[in-house]
């Protein structure tokens, strides 16, 4: 299966090809579509709709994995954001893609195990996973790979995917990003080089 990753935003939108049939799920494409040159917002979302249909016709993907606007504060750019996401899902529905979409919590941790863990958390895991060497200008690219590595791991086990939305959820704590990056260098020695 080809998983076409998308991380949704209006200035920076990140895209990513992930091709699962390999015995190590493999890396086609990575990178983001720069929209802030873009002055007219609607313009932004017009150019989103044609860039997502540009990719599918050119790779030919069997799924959308994309990522869930999170509620913010801003409610305007929650608005925003939202509807990114949905010009890209119209542009997958256009092509008969069957589509998933992820919070961002649980897509930081199916990739560090840390539901909040930095962006930059979840670009170090990938590149340990994926085994990939240069880092992207802009983590929207790496996390597309994780929305995209994300739906991998749940259509690959069904069953697993069921056990963990059923599963209680932990109680919530607040850590500080720099005791989190702290203890992720602790815990994953082998993964910083």
């Amino acid at each position: 299966m080809l998983i076409l990753g998308i991380d949704p935003g209006t200035q920076i939108l990140g895209y990513s090809l992930l091709d699962t049939d390999a015995p190590t799920p493999q890396i086609v494409a990575m990178d983001v579509l720069y929209l802030k040159k873009i002055p007219e917002f609607n313009l932004r979302i017009q150019q989103i709709f044609h860039s997502t249909l540009r990719i599918i016709d050119s790779f030919h993907p069997d799924h959308l994995a994309i990522e869930a606007p999170f509620f913010g504060k801003n409610v305007q750019s929650m608005l925003k954001l939202g509807r990114a996401q949905g010009v890209a899902i119209a542009a997958a529905i256009s092509r008969d893609l069957s589509i998933t979409e992820y919070e961002p919590k649980v897509i930081k941790q199916h990739i560090t195990g840390n539901g909040n863990a930095s962006k930059q958390q979840v670009a170090v895991m990938l590149q340990s996973i994926l085994n990939f060497d240069d880092t992207p200008k802009y983590f929207d690219a790496t996390d597309a790979l994780a929305v995209a590595y994300t739906a991998h791991l749940h259509l690959s086990d069904p069953v697993a995917n069921i056990q963990q939305q059923l599963a209680p959820a932990k109680k919530k704590t607040h850590k500080s990003a720099k005791k989190q990056w702290s203890e992720f260098v602790l815990n994953n020695p082998d993964v910083i080089n």
